[in-house]
């Protein structure tokens, strides 16, 4: 299972709305935990496909370094990438599995439809390596945040 809160499930969301109708990607921080990735920050990317930045991404490598470099300041690890599928499904493509080489990680995938968010799917790359890595559905736990009553009563 994937867990991450609200707040950036919509700044993933919104990035796709964003860079429509080409695709957005980035990374999500966080940690593996035996339930499933914990999602403490999500990082945008630039997609450095501008031959068909309309249906394929690419994250530079001197970027992914930097992302890596980040996440290590801030005691956590890349659990996930994300990008977006403009007025296709939230489903991974075969160019989606050919690309992915972070067994162990969640690939989310939204649907940006007519430049607006509707669907969000999670995949998570399983396996011991290329020769027999797999995408398996994710289920996604999206945290709230408490509300201003609830934190309230707690503070007593």
């Amino acid at each position: 299972m994937l867990k991450l809160s609200y707040l950036e499930y919509r700044a993933l969301r919104a990035h796709g709305e964003e860079t429509y109708p080409h695709e957005c990607c980035g990374a999500l921080l966080g940690h593996a935990t035996p339930d499933g990735n914990h999602v403490s920050q999500t990082v945008r990317a630039g997609n450095t496909r501008s031959d068909r930045a309309h249906d394929r991404y690419n994250i530079a490598p001197e970027e992914l370094i930097k992302i890596q470099r980040h996440a290590r300041g801030l005691g956590l690890d890349i659990v996930g990438f994300y990008h977006s599928h403009p007025d296709c499904p939230a489903q991974w493509s075969k160019t989606d599995f050919d690309e992915a080489h972070w067994v162990g990680c969640s690939y989310i995938i939204t649907r940006v439809n007519h430049g607006k968010s509707d669907v969000t799917n999670s995949f998570l790359l399983t396996g011991m390596g290329e020769d027999d890595k797999q995408f398996i559905d994710e289920a996604v736990e999206i945290e709230m945040a408490p509300s201003q009553t609830e934190k309230a009563q707690a503070k007593g």
